[in-house]
């Protein structure tokens, strides 16, 4: 076989032939009365797709929240996921589905409205590319049409045997207004999943063709229509069918045909007039969005002439192309904006319409530390950089973006941080979902202020390329980055902000200091032998303290009094005062008694308080005897060293790390260590 023949052998003939579909249009009044919902207008049309990818419902907070998969783009690996963005989602949804159900919105247009880099034109993205995919499915096809006219009739299309309908028109739109709900209604068309309504008429050019074809035939309509060619529909941004996208320029040199359509001046002298259908292209941006979406970059920088035109596309579903009747348009129209923007439409009372037809939904940036991180593992896993990124590198770069976005909190006893850990999720004590409720009630401007996603990406992509070795980067170099990037980042407007900036840089290296220095102490005291041992040792001597016995000596064989120090040595590390020191104790027996009760036998990992505790002492009892400070020296004895090396292959193991970074996680310890900061 030949190479040409191997690529071939890849097409789905059976997917060709049904994404080519023709038909006469009785045969399509026949697939409308199996099939109503493709006769489905653009609202309709883009809310079921979203639906079709599923969606999940879970509780956040104690209020019902809904995740589109949609927008998790799992169809090509999730390389315009939006992470974080659920709620905001959700109103979004809420505006697809009652212009879905014609219940006001579309006649709205949709705004978008954020911060820079907050994911709006991702979504408008990815609502362009999936109306376009879901235009090939058998659940989301439509239809469209052509005239194929004999000979003798081909002047009426410029002598072209077949004439495409320039807008892509619904073929029921050439069934009379007057006459649709009787054929409807006669024809048995619709049903109670799907009620069937056809508005408008067909654009100019198909008008004009359908008047003359009438005309020909003495007004037999039967005959007129077996000149119309029904054909499948497949929207295409690139093709510019059914998905217009249009971006703002330089006011000297745009026009508002750009949007409507213009005269094609060469085919006047064709056809003798400027407002002959036949000698105009209907290829302007809502002309070819027809039937599907249109994206308004930068919306509100649109010029005032422009302006009609949106606000009668949006409000009648109308657009005027020049020299014509207002011509019936069928799509969604969505813009973005960011917050600057938005303010100059405000407080602009030239242009209080525009403001009246608009459904702005807010895209503010992610207020959650491990949906943040998400944005960065898409681009910055070792897998894809091609050198180690060491642990909790992103998740440093994602906290302190969440935290220049977040308001500080207004109860005294709440840091900035401890708010940012309660909107992710974790559990501190004193705070229930109630009080993150209340914080999030009295912040009035949380995300739309802060740190850019794009900004973080760009640091962290400084770091990458400008580490030495080219082999890992790890969290220092990335928060160096970000703050020696502050001394010329453009979007920050005051001094003011700057500081509090450098201030939760701070934080966040305060807060990676108590991460590693956890880990450390972990994997020092990961031996679970003597875990094990040192638990031992304590429950014997809580046993005898509960039961007022002694404790016999392992190495003397003496009996002795329970070992007062070990036992508070080990509760101390978990917070427990002397006054509740038997109420824990007895906790720990009654805890040990009801697992024998069940036949099973104690394990301290099972409980969480014992086994940090003890976790904590055995550290503290080797750190000395590891001598990590000798590091920062570089004088290290072999016995030294081979500890150092069991616990630096613990944190590879255990934690991600790899040779590099764990030495330096080591090192930083160490360091720590040497300057007396470890917090007992």
């Amino acid at each position: 076989m030949s190479l040409v023949g191997q690529i071939a052998e890849l097409q789905d003939y059976k997917e060709y032939e049904d994404l080519h579909w023709e038909g006469s249009f009785s045969d399509y009044l026949e697939l409308v009365k199996k099939n109503p919902k493709v006769t489905r207008n653009a609202y309709q049309r883009m809310f079921d797709m979203v639906l079709s990818h599923g969606v999940e419902e879970y509780i956040d907070n104690k209020k019902k929240l809904i995740s589109y998969k949609f927008f998790r783009d799992e169809a090509h690996g999730g390389a315009d996921a939006v992470f974080g963005l659920d709620v905001p989602l959700m109103r979004l949804m809420s505006v697809l589905k009652s212009a879905a159900h014609g219940y006001g919105t579309e006649k709205r247009v949709i705004l978008l409205h954020g911060p820079v880099g907050s994911a709006k034109s991702t979504i408008a993205r990815l609502l362009k590319l999936g109306i376009e995919e879901y235009s090939r499915t058998a659940e989301g096809a439509l239809y469209t049409y052509s005239w194929v006219l004999p000979e003798e009739l081909q002047s009426l299309s410029g002598g072209e045997a077949v004439f495409d309908c320039p807008m892509h028109d619904e073929p029921l739109r050439l069934i009379p207004e007057e006459w649709r709900e009787d054929a409807f209604r006669k024809l048995a068309l619709g049903d109670d999943d799907h009620k069937i309504k056809i508005v408008g008429d067909v654009n100019p050019a198909c008008r004009w063709i359908f008047r003359e074809l009438m005309e020909h035939y003495k007004g037999n309509f039967e005959n007129v229509m077996k000149h119309v060619r029904v054909k499948r529909l497949i929207l295409s941004e690139q093709d510019r069918v059914g998905i217009g996208t249009f971006q703002p320029k330089d006011e000297k040199n745009q026009d508002s045909t750009e949007l409507t359509g213009d005269i094609n001046y060469r085919k006047i002298a064709e056809f003798g007039s400027d407002s002959d259908p036949r000698a105009f292209n209907f290829d302007g941006e809502f002309n070819v969005a027809n039937r599907g979406i249109i994206e308004f970059v930068e919306i509100l920088k649109l010029e005032v002439a422009f302006l009609y035109d949106l606000l009668g596309a949006t409000q009648e579903h109308k657009i005027k192309p020049k020299k014509f009747a207002q011509t019936e348009i069928d799509e969604v129209i969505i813009g973005h904006t960011n917050e600057a923007e938005y303010r100059k439409l405000v407080s602009n009372e030239f242009m209080e319409a525009l403001r009246d037809r608009t459904v702005k939904v807010d895209i503010p940036y992610i207020s959650r530390v491990s949906e943040e991180v998400k944005i960065y593992e898409k681009a910055y896993t070792t897998e894809r950089v091609g050198m180690h990124v060491a642990p909790h590198t992103l998740y440093v770069a994602a906290l302190w973006a969440v935290l220049s976005r977040l308001e500080d909190p207004k109860k005294q006893n709440l840091s900035v941080l401890q708010k940012a850990k309660l909107y992710d999720g974790k559990l501190l004590p004193g705070f229930t979902q109630d009080n993150i409720k209340e914080l999030r009630k009295e912040s009035t401007r949380e995300g739309l202020d802060g740190i850019s996603p794009r900004y973080i990406q760009d640091k962290i992509s400084n770091a990458l390329v400008s580490e030495k070795d080219g082999s890992s980067i790890n969290p220092f170099m990335v928060l160096n980055e970000l703050e020696a990037g502050l001394r010329h980042h453009t979007l920050i407007s005051n001094e003011d902000e700057r500081q509090r900036y450098l201030e939760l840089l701070s934080v966040v290296k305060q807060e990676y200091e108590d991460i590693v220095k956890d880990e450390v102490r972990r994997a020092i005291s990961a031996d679970e032998d003597a875990i094990a041992k040192l638990c031992s040792n304590y429950i014997d001597n809580v046993k005898a303290y509960t039961q007022k016995e002694k404790v016999k000596n392992p190495y003397t064989g003496q009996d002795e009094e329970p070992d007062e120090r070990l036992m508070r040595s080990v509760e101390e590390k978990i917070d427990i005062p002397e006054s509740r020191k038997d109420d824990f104790r007895r906790e720990i027996m009654n805890y040990i008694g009801a697992l024998a009760i069940e036949g099973r036998s104690f394990d301290y990992k099972t409980n969480e308080r014992l086994r940090k505790a003890l976790e904590s002492k055995l550290f503290e009892d080797q750190k000395d005897s590891i001598k990590l400070t000798s590091l920062v020296s570089n004088v290290v004895d072999r016995e030294t060293q081979e500890k150092i090396d069991v616990v630096k292959q613990r944190l590879i193991k255990n934690f991600g790390y790899d040779e590099v970074s764990a030495t330096d996680v080591l090192n930083f310890v160490a360091s720590i260590f040497a300057r007396g900061a470890v917090k007992e």
